[in-house]
């Protein structure tokens, strides 16, 4: 007998399936559940979809506004420092010094070492007052060794090798300390753009839900279609197409976003690792310091320009938080206002 009925079961066509499933319920109350499981489905599914997508709008405004400028300020100051120190061993080598003019290149390279460490010192959790004293007791000692002693040899060569072990001690030099710096930059950089558990846990959330939203669409109006012999609702028929924008967009424009910030942080491996191109021992044979700033000057505008190409992502965001205000709002008018004039008002 059982074996009988399933049979029965199976030659059912699939409207005809849920027809006979859903009999033993009275419509008022099938509608009132379709209302409620709307309702919560679509506040769960918002929820999650603003958080997701609040996560990824905090993670590139972190990055262009603090990560990025803070690996590319590191990266300038270390090689302003190098280059300054090279410029004033070339002033002395060629005997320079005295000369109306000379000088100007590795002063202005030191000034832009300390107005690099200025201007990420609120982009930066890390502690930077040990590398400002260094870098200021590194430019008394280089501007000693090419000005006040020029005339005493041996107090000018003191002076110069005095600035190179401030510069290049191992551990403890100018250089290595920014290199430890700009090590631990990345890392901050790249976990500020890394997809965390909770962040995918809440898209995984969001797309669940917006999938059983829709579904739960689809029955609503297969219920006032066969039940109550009404057309397609369009305020349900609306909701269904703004929930599928809703499961779709979205996710389009945060991995678009995500792909752009992976892009970024290659670049800024990139200005970080030819920043280490010119080491503290062979720096003078190696490439110059002026080509790798040029390279640093590049690749940061292509970064800059990379991050102002993503803030159209922003008002796909803008957007799905209005668009999750009508997803909730849709069906409460589409099956609110069919039991308003077909139950309650008869109740």
């Amino acid at each position: 007998m059982t074996t009988g009925r399933a049979a029965s079961w199976r030659r059912l066509s699939p409207a005809a399936f849920w027809r006979r499933r859903l009999r033993p319920w009275r419509t008022r109350r099938l509608l009132e559940v379709h209302l409620l499981v709307l309702f919560l489905l679509t506040a769960v599914a918002s929820t999650a979809l603003f958080l997701s997508c609040r996560q990824a709008q905090h993670g590139a405004e972190a990055l262009a506004s603090r990560e990025a400028p803070a690996v590319q300020g590191l990266a300038a100051t270390r090689l302003a420092a190098l280059r300054a120190n090279q410029e004033a061993h070339a002033l002395v080598e060629m005997d320079l010094i005295g000369v109306a003019g000379s000088g100007e290149t590795y002063r202005s390279q030191l000034s832009a070492a300390d107005q690099g460490l200025s201007r990420i010192a609120d982009r930066t959790d890390q502690d930077l007052g040990t590398v400002k004293g260094l870098l200021a007791t590194y430019s008394d000692s280089l501007s000693l060794g090419t000005s006040r002693y020029r005339d005493q040899p041996l107090m000018q060569e003191q002076k110069l090798v005095e600035a190179d072990s401030l510069l290049t001690r191992e551990g403890v030099g100018l250089v290595p300390r920014l290199k430890a710096l700009q090590q631990v930059q990345m890392k901050h950089a790249e976990a500020t753009v890394a997809m965390g558990r909770w962040q995918r846990g809440g898209w995984w959330l969001a797309e669940l839900s917006l999938v059983l939203v829709a579904l739960t669409l689809l029955s609503a109006l297969f219920v006032l279609r066969d039940r109550c012999g009404r057309d397609w609702n369009p305020y349900l028929l609306a909701a269904f197409v703004l929930t599928v924008l809703l499961a779709v967009v979205p996710l389009m424009a945060t991995s678009s976003t995500q792909d752009d910030l992976n892009g970024v942080i290659g670049d800024l491996w990139r200005i970080t690792e030819r920043s280490w191109q010119i080491t503290e021992t062979s720096w003078r044979s190696g490439p110059e310091p002026a080509e790798a700033q040029q390279f640093v000057t590049g690749v940061s505008e292509d970064v800059r320009q990379k991050m102002a190409d993503g803030a159209w992502t922003d008002r796909v965001y803008r957007g799905a938080f209005v668009g999750s205000l009508l997803a909730i709002v849709l069906p409460a008018l589409g099956l609110g206002l069919r039991l308003d004039n077909d139950y309650w008002r008869r109740r």
